[in-house]
């Protein structure tokens, strides 16, 4: 396997960097980063075929991936999970198509092992092995999973409030977890400051490239486990929304090589009513979102009221003809035993808040009930079990 990574380029000015040193959002207008690939040879020297026959994880896609030696990948295991039929849901909800793909059965539990696999990888790569992060709790377990086995030192600011299970999961796998009062905004403050003073290597949210990467193998599987197709509607649960600006990225890079001939998804951001810049900016018809005043929301991926790549995402939520939704946190709990008892899946409060949001979109008259829906399920119940 050959990485065809070649540069980094701003989303805002366009700029374009070196990715063979550390770096983290671009140097000139202080925007995010997006790693690009030399695609024409990829479709040359590659097929999509060869991906179905190599080891089930996310590394699958490794010509894609931003890490250039195999032998700084940084694994557990991470990526090829479930994509599932909702049958019984679908037929209450009259839809012939509805699919849950199913991330809590990740490393860690969630969807984050993605992300911070990538982004650890690539830490190794350019010689950073003293991290750090802000996390609301689940991004905190898996940097630490996978700094412990990178035999690097990470250090997770987590707001005090967050649930135990990843307290206890970071201090377990070896991280320094410093508690702090606030929420994530506040940790990431928190976390820039130690990073200079220290010299760490902060991996926040979308303030370095990889983790994106990480998170755009979630598309690069749908579209293979659907035929080499995209989904007509992909409803997202979102905080910092790292997933929907990963996916749209992977399904524009396999647009482009040919790979898939679909138009991209609708992507349907959820948010939590106590916690939704997007949603307030989307139904504003702003381009960028302010922070949410007094956040509050028991789904602790959810409980971010500043989102750094802001103007991406509603660009792309208008760019595929998407929307933005805000659920209850009761609507959530009960759609976790909800989608539990009927799919068998025990979601996380985010990846239950997909039903909901799914509903209102049916209330809405948003979907037809032909299309091919994808909720996706970020994390795994069982961490949240003090909800219920």
């Amino acid at each position: 396997m050959k990485s065809y990574f070649t540069h980094l380029q701003c989303t805002w000015c366009g700029n374009e960097f070196p990715h063979e040193k550390p770096i983290r959002t671009c140097p000139d207008c202080g925007k995010v980063l997006f790693a690009r690939y030399n695609l024409d040879a990829i479709g040359k020297n590659t097929s999509r075929d060869v991906f179905k026959d190599r080891a089930s994880n996310m590394w699958r896609f490794f010509e894609m991936m931003p890490v250039i030696d195999l032998e700084n990948l940084v694994t557990l295991g991470e990526g090829a999970t479930p994509l599932m039929r909702a049958k019984n849901l679908g037929a209450t909800l009259g839809l012939e198509n509805l699919y849950i793909k199913d991330e809590g059965l990740n490393p860690t539990g969630s969807f984050k092992a993605r992300g911070l696999s990538a982004a650890v990888s690539k830490a190794k790569e350019v010689g950073e092995m003293r991290v750090t992060m802000p996390t609301a709790g689940n991004a905190g377990g898996a940097l630490a999973a996978y700094a412990a086995s990178a035999g690097m030192e990470a250090t997770v600011f987590m707001p005090q409030d967050a649930p135990l299970a990843n307290q206890l999961e970071c201090r377990a796998l070896g991280a320094r977890l410093i508690l702090i009062e606030g929420l994530i905004n506040d940790a990431g403050r928190m976390s820039q400051e130690m990073a200079a003073k220290e010299g760490l290597f902060d991996l926040s949210t979308l303030r370095e490239p990889y983790r994106a990467e990480g998170k755009k193998t979630m598309a690069l599987e749908l579209a293979m486990d659907l035929g080499w197709r995209a989904p007509d509607v992909i409803v997202y649960p979102t905080g910092g929304g790292t997933g929907i600006v990963g996916m749209h990225k992977a399904f524009q890079e396999l647009q482009q090589l040919g790979w898939i001939d679909t138009p991209q998804p609708k992507f349907i951001c959820i948010q939590a009513e106590g916690c939704q810049p997007l949603v307030k900016a989307f139904h504003d018809g702003e381009d960028s979102a302010e922070e949410y005043p007094n956040a509050s929301t028991n789904a602790a991926g959810l409980r971010v009221p500043a989102v750094f790549a802001d103007y991406i995402i509603l660009k792309v939520l208008r760019e595929t003809g998407g929307t933005a939704i805000a659920v209850s946190d009761k609507e959530m709990v009960d759609a976790m035993t909800e989608m539990g008892s009927a799919e068998g899946v025990f979601p996380a409060p985010e990846g239950a808040a997909t039903l909901v949001g799914l509903k209102k979109l049916l209330d809405q008259n948003f979907l037809t009930g032909s299309e091919n829906v994808i909720l996706m399920n970020t994390g795994s119940g069982y961490k949240y079990m003090d909800l219920l």
